[in-house]
């Protein structure tokens, strides 16, 4: 029984830091341009596969084979995932410019539409591209599994918490230490004010977009090999890391990567308890949560100055 415990447990944190990538990544959109990208998980679906396709290319090996973990060297894994995360930051940019920045700040939520929109189009063009059916990827280090505490755990699943913790380390230290980061809370905290103190506000809501849009694509590559690379794997993703945000605080962008972890281990372990239940109980708990803390466990409310 410890070692079912241990193995959800290390599952969910794996999943988890699926969940919290794209947690953060909603949060960065969100506080920046008090928008959300409602097409956020195409963005983690095809990363996974500009990710494969990069490996494909970059091996030699005709595309739409299956390709071998031993004839990916670390150097061709590294520049896949960089083109994975840089392919899909500009077409965050490509998003903003042309389903959110001409809706914002305008009466009406047309920008919702318009990302949904987004979203179909890039799986469409998906589908024509690679098909529907589901791709396995090669993990980066193997596909040995390593035993802690009697529980199997892969590779993939310890480099998944890693960069997510590293990521979330990394950008808290940028948004609090660095001049960049400073300038991303001057546009989240007022726009207007950020613009008169000489601040590139169009800069900043680019490169959040940018951001928010690469970690989508390094989370799906990150999780391909776990769960193989599917166009369709992204909404279940986006929809539970987007509930992680909400729960943690979608304007706390430390408790959105929490919540994501939260998420990823609850699911894990209502699997381990019942698995037709986790959705049932999932959402449920969500729902709880928001109905005494409608700001998330760690956000804060926002007060409008008129």
């Amino acid at each position: 029984m410890t070692e079912a415990l241990f193995q959800a447990l290390f599952s969910g944190l794996a999943l988890g830091g699926a969940y919290a990538l794209v947690a953060l990544g909603f949060s960065i959109t969100f506080t920046t341009t008090k928008t959300l990208n409602f097409s956020h998980g195409d963005f983690v679906s095809a990363g996974s596969f500009i990710g494969f396709t990069a490996m494909l290319l970059l091996t030699g090996a005709p595309l739409g084979s299956v390709i071998d973990v031993l004839a990916v060297h670390g150097s061709e894994q590294l520049i896949a995932v960089l083109l994975a995360v840089a392919v899909m930051g500009v077409l965050g940019i490509v998003l903003y410019l042309s389903a959110v920045r001409p809706f914002a700040g305008k009466p009406g939520m047309a920008w919702v539409m318009s990302t949904i929109g987004f979203g179909i189009i890039l799986q469409s063009v998906g589908l024509a591209i690679w098909g529907p059916a589901p791709v396995k990827v090669p993990a980066p280090l193997g596909e040995d599994v390593i035993r802690i505490f009697g529980a199997g755990v892969r590779s993939q699943e310890l480099l998944l918490i890693a960069v997510a913790l590293v990521i979330m380390v990394v950008f808290d230290w940028v948004m609090r230490k660095t001049m960049i980061g400073k300038a991303m809370r001057a546009v989240a905290h007022d726009r207007n004010i950020a613009s008169l103190m000489g601040i590139n506000v169009n800069a900043i809501m680019l490169g959040a977009f940018f951001i928010s849009s690469g970690l989508a694509g390094l989370s799906g590559y990150l999780l391909a090999p776990i769960a193989s690379a599917s166009l369709f794997m992204g909404l279940g993703i986006a929809l539970k890391g987007f509930s992680g945000a909400m729960v943690g605080g979608l304007t706390n962008p430390r408790g959105c990567v929490i919540g994501g972890f939260m998420m990823g281990i609850l699911e894990s372990m209502i699997n381990l308890w019942q698995a037709q239940w986790r959705e049932i109980v999932l959402f449920g708990l969500v729902i709880l949560v928001l109905a005494f803390r409608p700001n998330g466990l760690f956000g804060k409310k926002l007060v409008e100055k008129v």
